[in-house]
């Protein structure tokens, strides 16, 4: 029985490792000028995990079949376990664990979260059950005011984010139901959500991150490549969830500053 277990064990393992190498990528092509940093402390890690999944597998084979009940089998006294070797087995964990953290810092933390670029375009992005709207400041840089008394999801555009209409800033800020940003430049997303915590993932740009209600969570990424990509809420918000999706649209700098500008002009 001992041997069977030892085979089962191995051939899982084997096969299941083969499934994992034959795929040769798991993630959509990037198009974000992070995506290459992602992508290669992804596959490290992947490695590494995968490394440690094939030899403790291969082990639990070994000693199931070492140990069996009769047979020859080596006989085993009663033990509470290795000490020693139980300290050393945690400490190799955390070294991994940490290690790879401290290595992606600049990529999940610093890269994300540290100030944008003056120069970045700034995009409000709020969800809502069960859509994204997304406003951009207009040529005075300032968004206008948005009052909660004012909100009408049902209505859709300014009317869904309550844009106050009395304020001078409010005057010349574009919403839009599609993500419109140019390539090679950096792009500062200010997330929010009205109801519910929402999360706006964008695959191909590795940019993953919730909405939370009452907050104003500002992030930032640099698009590299024009086309459109979607955008997804990886975060359970209810019963239209599956319906949520939006357009990350990547045009020319000139295509962008007309696009805008022509948003702008149905305002007057």
């Amino acid at each position: 029985m001992g041997l069977v277990l030892l085979l089962v064990i191995w051939l899982i393992t084997l096969v299941s490792t083969y499934f994992f190498i034959a795929k040769t990528w798991w993630l959509p092509v990037g198009a974000s000028a992070s995506a290459a940093g992602i992508d290669h402390h992804f596959t490290v890690t992947y490695i590494l995990m995968g490394a440690v999944f094939v030899a403790a597998q291969l082990a639990l084979g070994y000693l199931v079949w070492s140990f069996r009940e009769g047979g020859g089998a080596k006989k085993v006294a009663y033990t509470h376990g290795n000490t020693k070797l139980e300290v050393v087995w945690t400490l190799l964990t955390t070294i991994l664990f940490v290690g790879l953290n401290l290595a992606t810092y600049p990529l999940w933390a610093a890269e994300r979260f540290d100030p944008a670029e003056a120069s970045a375009v700034r995009v409000e992005v709020t969800g809502m059950q069960f859509a994204w709207y997304f406003r951009y400041p207009g040529p005075d840089g300032q968004f206008g005011a948005t009052k909660p008394e004012l909100e009408d999801a049902s209505a859709g555009g300014e009317a869904a984010l309550g844009l106050d209409t009395k304020d001078p800033a409010s005057k010349d800020d574009v919403v839009s139901g599609v993500m419109v940003v140019p390539v090679n430049r950096q792009v500062e997303v200010i997330l929010r959500a009205h109801d519910v915590i929402h999360s706006f993932f964008v695959p191909q740009m590795r940019f993953k991150q919730d909405a939370v209600p009452g907050l104003a969570i500002h992030m930032h990424f640099t698009p590299i490549q024009t086309g459109d990509y979607e955008i997804l809420c990886a975060e359970l918000c209810g019963l239209g969830h599956y319906k949520m999706h939006g357009i990350v649209k990547v045009v020319t700098q000139d295509e962008f500053d007309k696009w805008l500008a022509a948003r702008e002009a149905e305002k007057q």
